[in-house]
């Protein structure tokens, strides 16, 4: 049953993802609550980006090899659901995108729910297998959790207006609500990554990136296909926001073909 709705979370994610990908500016203004075309093209990124994640996962489906990333999907809705709860006052839903973004986070949680569910029942065990993470694999795992931990606290706290959240590094000023829910996307990554650190195998963190991958892909597409909103001459915080996305993906390319994706070598040929 968990392997199925993951499945289903996959597909869920993957419809809704391309249509907000595709046709930002048509639905931006009947989305589930105001946001701006490139927000709604960025959410769709983070849903296509889940998509991948869940598909990948529930294609290899060994625990030892797939917690950190189902932790995330997990976290990313139960933490997405709470805003909505917290800001369900300023939800529109008058348009089938806006039910059809809540119908994919409530299977989401469905989904993380029956997982965790399953995990006390029956105590899967993850050893370890493949190589062994090296000291400066352990410490970018180290740098990722501090750096994306830090935004999602400060997008938790932060008021609108303060420092970063007026378009200084996102190019446009958010409402509580998107700003808020940006904040538990970084916050379900960090957390999801946490485990990470203490990792003796290399194949998990691979996995873990491998299946992160859509993520940077996609969120990186928006913000080129709307890079005339960053005005890095008078906000240069705006290189952090994009920076980011090429640091972490960039340098990931060459990993993969030196050192594989995690998964078996049957599955990689399969």
């Amino acid at each position: 049953l968990s392997r199925r709705l993951t499945y289903g979370v996959a597909t869920a994610y993957a419809l809704l993802g391309a249509v907000l990908f595709l046709w930002p500016t048509a639905l931006a203004p009947v989305f589930a609550w105001n946001v701006t075309p490139f927000m709604a093209m960025t959410i769709g990124g983070w849903c296509l980006g889940n998509a991948w994640l869940a598909w990948i996962s529930a294609r290899r489906w060994t625990w030892g090899l797939v917690y950190s990333a189902l932790g995330y999907l997990w976290l990313f809705g139960f933490l997405q659901a709470a805003v909505v709860i917290a800001f369900a006052a300023k939800l529109r839903l008058g348009h089938p995108v806006a039910w059809a973004y809540l119908a994919a986070l409530a299977l989401n949680v469905l989904c993380g729910l029956v997982g965790v569910a399953e995990i006390v029942r029956a105590r899967p065990a993850a050893p370890a297998s493949g190589g062994p993470v090296r000291p400066l694999q352990r410490a970018t795992v180290w740098a990722f959790v501090v750096f994306v931990g830090f935004l999602a606290l400060y997008g938790l706290v932060a008021p609108v207006g303060a420092v970063g959240t007026n378009g200084g590094i996102f190019p446009e000023v958010m409402s509580p609500f998107t700003l808020r829910s940006f904040a538990a996307f970084y916050l379900a990554l960090a957390l999801a990554a946490g485990p990470l650190v203490r990792e003796r195998s290399l194949a998990v963190l691979l996995h873990h990136a491998f299946a992160s991958y859509g993520l940077i892909v996609a969120i990186t597409a928006a913000a080129l296909f709307f890079l005339p909103l960053f005005d890095f001459a008078h906000r240069p915080g705006g290189l952090v926001y994009l920076g980011a996305y090429f640091l972490v993906g960039v340098p990931l390319i060459p990993a993969f073909f030196r050192l594989g994706t995690g998964a078996p070598a049957a599955s990689d040929a399969a």
